[in-house]
């Protein structure tokens, strides 16, 4: 019997003042919230009907939101986001895992199951981003789980190296290189966002 592939969403809470700090100090509060809004939105409905996989939304913090009932959720843990990935890897039932963001312009699903399909001959795999991090990490966990975020300097353009250096010895796979969202700079890089915000809230983007 086929074990489940689980995609995990990692969103915070989308609150004001909550998240996205770095793109709020450039762009104001309101409009990272929006964009923050906007972004989950997309990218649930972008990937949460396809049935090659099981999806989680893992939120922080702990308790939070009036989530759809249809929608599974799950709670991220205390740490910095590598204890938290563990934290939400560790918890899942039998079968490869994908993480990703909610900060991704142009993901889709054929990003998730190019993830997946490599799984099936790798440890690892990851969608490499343009800042030097990662916008995707995927574990086989098998035949256990293997935790490769330990002393990883987030939020820097050596976040990926650590974590690959983590790795060494192992087998990994790399899928598409995308941009994400967190700063005012990389907002702007985004050439479709402007159509995107205006679609969900029917004015301007700001």
């Amino acid at each position: 019997m086929a074990l489940t592939r689980h995609l995990v969403i990692f969103s915070r809470s989308p609150r004001l003042g909550t998240g996205k700090r770095r793109l709020a100090k450039d762009i104001g509060e309101v409009q990272a919230l929006r964009f923050q809004r906007v972004m989950l939105d997309i990218t649930l409905r972008r990937l949460a009907p396809d049935s090659r996989w099981a999806i989680s939304l893992a939120v922080a913090p702990d308790g939070c939101g009036n989530w759809p009932p249809e929608l599974k959720v799950v709670f991220q843990g205390r740490g910095d986001l590598g204890q938290r990935m563990a934290n939400v890897a560790r918890e899942l039932p039998p079968g490869p895992v994908v993480i990703v963001g909610s900060d991704i312009p142009d993901i889709a699903p054929n990003h998730i199951a190019k993830a997946f399909r490599a799984l099936g001959d790798n440890d690892a795999v990851f969608g490499p981003a343009t800042d030097g991090g990662y916008w995707l990490v995927g574990l086989r966990r098998r035949p256990r789980f293997l935790d490769p975020f330990a002393g990883v300097r987030w939020s820097s353009v050596h976040a990926l190296a650590d974590t690959l250096a983590n790795l060494a010895g192992r087998r990994v796979a790399f899928v598409d290189l995308l941009s994400d969202v967190d700063d005012g700079d990389s907002l702007r890089r985004q050439p479709n966002w402007g159509v995107l915000h205006r679609a969900k809230f029917g004015g301007r983007n700001s």
